[in-house]
């Protein structure tokens, strides 16, 4: 059992996601214990754990998609219970399963979605244009690659120009251009503004995009930072021992090991660099997966109870 972390983060505005002692059970299945965090306006924040850690149940009661069993948590200064629909007026999601209308056109899939919020029709033009999709828009989904179904998918959950955007493993099942694409687009939304919660349990992804991160761990939170803290969490023994190495490959095709926190040979390394004899340099710092596993005690592929299938 581990103590959550402090809800507290960084201070300046109201938090746009505020979660305190959230937990939602299912029978005899507890899928979240008693979780806490904050998330500032512009922040991409990253839940990320194993299959079942309850990543997916959080989401889904941050969108009003389930009710929580105990605890409090407001989206947009909106309570997630008793002001439901405030809450979700100002929040969209993206999740993975790709729930499109095939034999619809791409336009024809978010003028529907654009009815409902009652926005302008030209927004879903802009929305097209803005995910890289607008040739195709007159194509019905069926039509469509996975890549292009998930960025249709993103056109949906911006339609109403939410303050929060929830993504449930964004990339999963794409290709690593449309991969890559879809990540720039979350890039953009935080550079202007938006505030982005996603689950994944590709650290790789996270390490990426997250400018702080949640381990989950059945169901509770067990470290909240950034990305670079966490990876520094990891002390002694052999991991602190490569945290103060680079590989480095020189010119001659020879390798050489360099403690950087010896002054001698980070002196070396720097005169190597200055004669350009340096062809790449590798840290051996531990890696976000070599966070979790050292804090979880297992890896992410392991699962150890299946959320519930109405809490996916």
């Amino acid at each position: 059992m581990h103590d959550p972390p402090p809800a507290e983060q960084p201070t300046g505005a109201a938090p746009a996601v505020h979660v305190d002692g959230l937990r939602k059970r299912y029978g005899e299945v507890e899928a979240v214990r008693g979780i806490s965090f904050s998330v500032p306006p512009g922040e991409v924040f990253g839940l990320l754990g194993h299959n079942g850690a309850g990543k997916t149940t959080t989401i889904r009661m941050l969108t009003g998609r389930t009710p929580p069993t105990a605890g409090t948590a407001s989206v947009g200064g909106h309570d997630i219970v008793t002001a439901r629909e405030q809450a979700r007026s100002v929040l969209n999601l993206v999740f993975e399963d790709q729930n499109l209308y095939e034999r619809l056109t791409g336009r024809d899939n978010l003028k529907l979605f654009g009815d409902l919020y009652g926005v302008p029709a030209d927004r879903t033009d802009e929305l097209l244009e803005r995910v890289g999709i607008a040739s195709a828009a007159k194509r019905k989904v069926k039509t469509y690659s996975t890549g292009m179904k998930q960025r249709l998918l993103l056109a949906r959950g911006l339609i109403n120009d939410p303050q929060v955007l929830f993504l449930d493993e964004p990339t999963r099942g794409l290709d690593p251009v449309s991969a890559r694409n879809l990540r720039s687009i979350v890039r953009e939304l935080r550079d202007g503004g938006t505030t982005v919660v996603l689950t994944t349990h590709d650290m790789v992804e996270a390490d990426e995009l997250c400018d702080r991160v949640a381990f989950l761990s059945d169901g509770e939170i067990i470290a909240l930072d950034t990305p670079r803290e966490l990876k520094l969490l990891i002390g002694g023994g052999d991991k602190a021992e490569h945290r103060r190495h680079a590989r480095v490959l020189l010119a001659d095709r020879s390798e050489r090991t360099v403690a950087l926190d010896d002054p001698e040979q980070a002196a070396e390394l720097n005169g190597w660099i200055a004669d350009g004899q340096v062809l790449t340099v590798h840290s051996d710092e531990p890696s976000l997966a070599d966070v979790f596993v050292a804090l979880a005690g297992r890896s992410l592929d392991e699962d150890h109870h299946d959320e519930p299938e109405d809490g996916r």
